[in-house]
């Protein structure tokens, strides 16, 4: 799970990325809204932790900016702003969970595993289907016609991304950035040869499902045998 904290105060900063990343997140960081907003049209992650107190544009402003834009990516506003109207304006402007500072970091998990309990379009269920496979991301493990393999950790959030986005072309820097993070180093070549792997992973367990690219683009998953 990949999430954005958005925070000024440089040492709340640190020392939550650092609780997030030993938690097992994968933890993207910025400390005003301007460049929170450049992060968040990436559209790459599954959670933003935003402070409500910061510089360039606030975080209700860019709260409110992201949901008219149809960014529906869950958002717990992290403020030292407790009052009941101020709660009542975060939510309103489109937070889903609001938690005053300061806090407990065991409660910003609870309120983390919360938020993912919550039914989603690519998390109602245990497993990511499409066409004649599914992908169970607990267990690492891919299953197709005739036998199941297990994928490493990056076969499989690429797999992932792939499998909750089946009907669009995906562009090579969301993909890089969806799995290695922002401000990675990673060339396409590496992407290029995951997608290499995946494919092998597919034809092991002698899969109709095929990853097309696209050139100048991407990938694209696709169904070979609803193809005409």
């Amino acid at each position: 799970m990949r999430i954005l904290l958005v925070e000024d105060d440089k040492n709340l900063l640190e020392t939550l990325s650092y609780q997030l990343t030993s938690s097992g997140f994968d933890v993207d960081t910025c400390d005003n809204g301007e460049d929170a907003l450049y992060y968040i049209e990436e559209n790459i992650h599954d959670l933003i932790l935003l402070d409500r107190m910061l510089p360039l544009i606030d975080g209700v402003t860019l709260l409110k900016k992201i949901r008219s834009a149809g960014n529906e990516t869950p958002v717990i506003l992290l403020t030292a702003l407790g009052e009941l109207n101020d709660k009542i304006t975060g939510l309103d402007s489109g937070a889903d969970d609001y938690l005053v500072k300061p806090f407990a970091f065991e409660e910003l998990l609870a309120r983390i595993r919360s938020i993912f309990r919550r039914p989603r379009s690519w998390q109602d269920a245990k497993a990511l289907s499409f066409g004649d496979i599914s992908y169970i991301p607990d267990e690492s493990r891919l299953t197709g016609p005739l036998g199941s393999c297990t994928l490493s950790k990056k076969e499989g959030s690429l797999l992932s991304v792939f499998l909750q986005n089946p009907s669009q072309t995906l562009p090579r820097n969301t993909l890089i950035f969806k799995v290695w993070g922002l401000d990675t180093d990673v060339e396409e070549g590496n992407l290029d040869n995951y997608m290499h792997f995946i494919r092998r992973r597919l034809k092991s367990v002698s899969s109709c499902v095929s990853i097309k690219t696209v050139r100048g683009i991407g990938y694209h998953l696709e169904d070979l045998t609803h193809v005409s």
